[in-house]
């Protein structure tokens, strides 16, 4: 997880780089995780490399409410593996299994108005975007946007089976 420490993915991580001590005990915690049993609980998954076996990234769930049935949604990938079609699998997968085998009813993402590949990311699956808070925080010593997406487990359901509709059609 030495990408973590790049100052490209600092930018938008909630902590600053760990040590190797802070970095083991984040994963064992990852580890002891697996699965959602009350709001606060995050399920956090590798993402990995199919050809090598290569960890790439990560990307996780937290429930924050169990009465709504809503759920965070959080992801990271090592900048040398952007821009070839992981994230966009991650986050398919764990919109999947957070509708079809959770049962939430309610995701949502957020991510830094600077953060275009995110935000374009999360447009692209079909996440709406619902609040654009201006100058929200300051954010490792600079002022930050921060965007808010989200999407309904039957906006999910209706995307997908249009998908596999038309993956089935011969034009």
């Amino acid at each position: 997880m030495a990408y973590h420490a790049l100052p490209e993915v600092q930018r938008y991580l909630d902590w600053k780089a760990r040590d190797r001590v802070e970095v083991k005990a984040a994963l064992d915690a990852m580890c002891a995780q697996h699965r959602l049993t009350r709001p606060g609980d995050a399920l956090t998954l590798a993402v990995v490399r199919k050809a090598d076996d290569m960890l790439i990234g990560q990307i996780s769930l937290r429930w924050t409410d169990a009465t709504a049935g809503q759920a965070e949604l959080r992801f990271i990938l090592s900048p040398a593996q952007r821009r070839q079609g992981y994230a966009r699998e991650s986050v398919r997968a764990m919109l999947d299994l957070g509708f079809n085998e959770l049962g939430l009813h309610r995701i949502y993402a957020r991510c830094s108005g600077r953060n275009q590949a995110s935000a374009k990311l999360l447009k692209d699956i079909g996440m709406r975007l619902e609040a654009h808070f201006r100058e929200h925080a300051l954010f490792q010593g600079e002022w930050d946007e921060e965007l808010h997406f989200a999407i309904l487990d039957r906006e999910w359901l209706r995307g997908s089976k249009v998908k596999e509709l038309s993956h089935h059609m011969v034009a």
